[in-house]
């Protein structure tokens, strides 16, 4: 798994938190009471719940000890834990259990969907938005200046890979344990300042892996090829922002 930088990632907090409100608008009027949030990073998404729910019991699951303590100083109410969601499971069924931009970065799907599911209590719902970008411009981009000459010598381990299927996957894993599932994706339009902004972008979540496979020395290097490549994918519109679209998938499993 990948270290993380919450002031980088947290550059673009308005733009990521688009996701989580859409996702909370499916949900209807439901009142949970128990909630947890898997993958909740620095706790903006915990925080959407909370605003949402202002009396439920909320728990916040994350690996990353950097994300959890921004979390932990952003809202002392909730619970915060750090955990593995390859092995999480929970103690007792919640009624609403979310996950946002988290679940592509563990493996097994076909194993973690139907095992989240189980947390749900009866009446509850399993809630997860995943980004489904692994075909834009940037994504390949980034995948083919680490395949080059000057970069695949460098990752020693492989590269994880963000093992989002597509929608019918998901479907077929849920509907038989569900009593409706919901499905859909969104491609947001991003405008941001310049080409360079989507590659700080990533530089919060696809290029972690790489990045933290490099020494401090040869970042700036391997930085500068992936913004020529993104720079010609992203070209300025007249006004000389450039527009950054992204798609996200959405799933909602009803118990």
């Amino acid at each position: 798994m990948p270290t993380w930088d919450p002031g980088q990632y947290l550059r673009f907090e308005s733009q990521r938190a688009l996701p989580v409100h859409d996702l909370l608008g499916r949900l209807g009027d439901r009142a949970p009471t128990r909630i947890v949030d898997l993958g909740c990073g620095p706790g903006t998404s915990t925080a959407a719940l909370r605003a949402r729910w202002p009396k439920a019991r909320i728990e916040g699951i994350d690996l990353s000890e950097e994300m959890l303590a921004v979390a932990r100083r952003s809202d002392p109410a909730t619970v915060w834990r750090r955990d593995d969601l390859r092995t999480w499971r929970a103690a007792a069924p919640y009624d609403l259990v979310f996950s946002n931009a988290a679940l592509h970065w563990v493996p097994d799907h076909a194993e973690l969907f139907p095992r989240l599911l189980e947390a749900v209590a009866p009446g509850g719902a399993l809630a997860v938005q995943m980004p489904a970008s692994s075909e834009s411009p940037v994504h390949r981009w980034v995948r083919e200046v680490a395949r080059s000459a000057t970069w695949s010598s460098r990752w020693g381990t492989a590269v994880p890979a963000h093992p989002v299927e597509p929608p019918a996957v998901y479907y077929r894993l849920l509907a038989p344990r569900s009593a409706a599932v919901e499905l859909w994706e969104t491609e947001y339009v991003h405008v941001l300042p310049d080409a360079a902004s989507i590659v700080e972008w990533v530089k919060g979540t696809t290029l972690r892996p790489y990045l933290e496979r490099l020494p401090p020395a040869d970042q700036p290097s391997f930085l500068a090829d992936v913004t020529r490549g993104v720079a010609e994918a992203y070209p300025a519109e007249p006004d000389g922002r450039v527009l950054f679209p992204f798609r996200r998938q959405f799933i909602v499993a009803h118990r």
